[in-house]
């Protein structure tokens, strides 16, 4: 995490492995913000996560001046209209910042979703479900026709929302052995994602590769752990 001076004033509640907290560290550095950061614990969530974010208790949170923003989507925005004399995140022009909001929802309601069930889903369905994501993964592999990132020329509010995209979904491929995201398949992604993490503030703020692809290797084997025990159960029930 790279910044400048801590601001006593601004403080951002954060989980190191998570995308969404990154979206909002990299976007206070992309804007040269200062802010202190705090790591939580989300097995043993801190009073202050649950005061400052009393309905859905997550992270991220940014609090300045004692008032807290949740909601990732929520707080790019904030801080994109709040400093606005640095350069903007979102695009100058109504249609396309109405477009980068789109897309922003539809990788979060949509793409997140359908690659979360195609790894950690019923095993029956994670076949439909890859096939989603992949369907899903087209649609934004033809948004990027004609560009070296969504935002055009430069990383821009729809490259940092698509960061999973960018980095965890390859650490995830890497822990479970499976491929939906492939040079083969999405040509104009991969080469996204790699200028994406080759830029200095990106790379800088992203989580250990080895570490998180450890974590996910981990929540892998406590899914098929408890699976395995559910089986178990609905099989002693069927013979009593």
């Amino acid at each position: 995490m790279i910044m400048a001076a801590i601001d006593p004033e601004m403080k951002l509640l954060g989980l190191w492995c998570s995308p969404f907290s990154k979206r909002v560290e990299i976007a206070l550095c992309l804007k040269g913000l200062p802010y202190d950061y705090i790591e939580e614990d989300i097995q043993n969530k801190s009073p202050e996560l649950l005061k400052n974010n009393p309905v859905h208790k997550k992270v991220p949170v940014l609090v300045r001046d004692g008032k807290p923003i949740a909601e990732s989507l929520v707080i790019l925005e904030y801080i994109d209209e709040m400093w606005n004399d640095t350069p903007s995140i979102l695009p100058e022009q109504p249609y396309e910042r109405a477009m980068a909001r789109f897309w922003a929802r539809f990788i979060d309601e949509k793409c997140l979703p359908s690659i979360w069930k195609a790894f950690w889903g019923p095993e029956n369905e994670q076949v439909k479900a890859e096939k989603e994501a992949r369907d899903n993964l087209n649609a934004l592999e033809k948004e990027l026709e004609g560009k070296k990132f969504f935002g055009g020329t430069s990383i821009g509010y729809l490259d940092i929302v698509a960061n999973f995209i960018a980095y965890w979904l390859d650490a995830i491929q890497k822990a479970a052995g499976k491929k939906i995201l492939t040079k083969e398949s999405f040509p104009l992604l991969s080469k996204w994602k790699d200028d994406f993490i080759a830029c200095k503030v990106i790379k800088e703020n992203l989580p250990p590769w080895e570490r998180l692809v450890a974590y996910y290797q981990i929540r892998i084997e406590a899914a098929k752990a408890s699976k395995i025990e559910e089986n178990n159960k609905t099989n002693r029930r069927a013979s009593n």
